[in-house]
């Protein structure tokens, strides 16, 4: 995260890699105030068995391209809404040169780019395939139970 000030965003996605049993760092670094802490986290990802970076960014919104730009592992970019409804940083966030991608969810969306994490690190690990087999069965019931739910509202001219 840049800040500590973007743990209420991305606090869904830790819950996710918690509720996968997947370990995870969490960690304050910023593109312009700590950019040799970034370098060495990012040039040092590999070693350390990092598999995915979620990289979470407001306002400029550099630190998932500059984590992108210094390690072959895979970034995914969670544009925070700091200001200018969060268009700033997704625009930072999407608009990578050539060579350098970061893949890039909605605004405040940690939830699907720790999904989208889990599903790159599924893709040669059969028991987290599982998992997420599961975790998108258990989203179909809820829409399930919903309507359910939503079939016992009266109103005078709903048809269903």
């Amino acid at each position: 995260m840049g800040s500590t000030s973007d743990l209420p965003v991305m606090e869904k996605a830790a819950a996710l890699l918690n509720e996968f049993e997947i370990p995870f760092e969490i960690n304050a670094l910023s593109a312009h105030r700590t950019p040799r802490e970034v370098e060495v986290f990012a040039s040092n990802a590999r070693t350390n068995g990092i598999q995915v970076i979620i990289a979470a960014a407001g306002m400029a919104a550099h630190l998932p391209g500059v984590i992108a730009s210094m390690t072959t592992i895979p970034v995914i970019g969670v544009p925070i809404n700091a200001s200018l409804d969060g268009m700033d940083a997704l625009l930072a966030i999407v608009q990578m040169p050539p060579g350098i991608p970061v893949a890039t969810v909605g605004i405040n969306a940690s939830l699907n780019a720790a999904i989208l994490a889990v599903q790159m690190m599924a893709v040669g690990d059969e028991k987290l395939q599982l998992k997420l087999i599961q975790y998108k069965e258990d989203l179909k019931k809820k829409i399930v139970e919903a309507n359910e739910q939503l079939s016992k509202v009266n109103y005078a001219f709903k048809t269903n």
